[in-house]
């Protein structure tokens, strides 16, 4: 014998299945919304990794094209030919790609601010220290900042933990809201010098273009065939005494083929009493090269940024970054 629910009961029920829906309905979304993502991580993993296989493949062609650029004239690298600072855009399957070359050794090597004294051990080399302060003040940078910056840095590159005056070694970190020490040894990226003391972010973006961290321990040498206008200042702060607008006339007065003679060069009468130590940093061929690519796939994006050494036969990349250059 059946008993009717009461009426308090009644549509219990049908509120049970109409929760149980509810509840299915929502898992279902949520699982949807999952299988929805996972499907896009694949596809993006998927983007990315076809991205890195054509930047590959843009690494060889860039190192066999420097091979050429270099056997075209072993005795100097100029800019004839238009293979630097341009964007070189390729078709790909899906996407665009873009490829830069730049002379990666016209710059300010932080690593050249110490010298090699034995095995993993590097000590100050003065002048370097000397000439990093000069470049900053070249570009505005009040000279007390410049002074106290460059000293901090060959402290943060060098071996020991022993500061030099107006320097800064462990102690110095040791007390900042998230402590930490000295790298006391080669720098791999420029950025490393964003850590240093008394860097800020206005000092750090001002200087960035003119820096690099070459790997090792020696002053870059850079090309006066290959060197740009905009970059006057790495000329200028080799020369006590010369600014950057007669670095840049000097370097706008470049004959069409380069200089052949650095001798002659040296003579010219805003150069004059350089220094030996100046005169080893400046040369007429180019071993470091930066390549710079951007690839765009069906959404994804990939940007690397490598250096090359063509010092080696034959050149060889040594150093590749994903991501925006910092």
């Amino acid at each position: 014998m059946k008993h009717a629910a009461p009426p308090e009961e009644q549509g219990a029920a049908l509120l049970s299945v109409l929760l149980l829906v509810a509840i299915v309905a929502v898992l279902a979304a949520a699982s949807l919304e999952k299988l929805k993502l996972a499907t896009h991580l694949a596809g993006n993993s998927s983007a990315i990794d076809q991205a890195r296989a054509y930047a590959m493949s843009a690494e060889t062609v860039s190192l066999y094209r420097i091979g050429d650029l270099l056997q075209r004239d072993t005795a100097k690298t100029t800019l004839e030919g238009n293979w630097a600072n341009r964007d070189v855009n390729f078709p790909i399957d899906g996407g665009s790609a873009s490829a830069r070359l730049t002379d990666g050794g016209n710059c300010f090597n932080l690593n050249g601010m110490v010298q090699k004294q034995s095995e993993n051990s590097y000590v100050v080399r003065p002048e370097a220290v000397t000439q990093f302060a000069r470049l900053m003040a070249l570009l505005e940078i009040p000279a007390a900042d410049a002074r106290r910056v460059s000293i901090a840095t060959a402290d943060w590159i060098d071996s020991d933990s022993v500061p030099q005056p107006g320097g800064a070694e462990d102690e110095s970190y040791a007390t900042a809201t998230i402590p930490y020490r000295t790298g006391n040894t080669l720098m791999v990226d420029p950025s490393e010098l964003r850590a240093v003391a008394g860097v800020t972010p206005a000092l750090y973006t001002r200087v960035r273009p003119f820096l690099c961290a070459l790997p090792m321990a020696d002053m870059s040498q850079i090309n006066i065939n290959t060197l740009l206008p905009a970059q006057a200042p790495l000329l200028a702060m080799m020369v006590p005494g010369l600014d950057s607008a007669r670095a840049k006339a000097i370097i706008d007065a470049r004959p069409a083929g380069g200089h052949s003679d650095l001798v002659k060069f040296w003579e010219q009468s805003d150069l004059r009493g350089t220094s030996d130590f100046s005169k080893q940093q400046l040369g007429l061929r180019s071993r470091w090269f930066g390549l710079h690519m951007l690839i765009e796939l069906t959404g994804a994006e990939l940007e690397e940024n490598a250096l090359i050494d063509a010092a080696l036969q034959p050149a060889k990349l040594v150093r590749r970054s994903y991501g925006e250059a910092t």
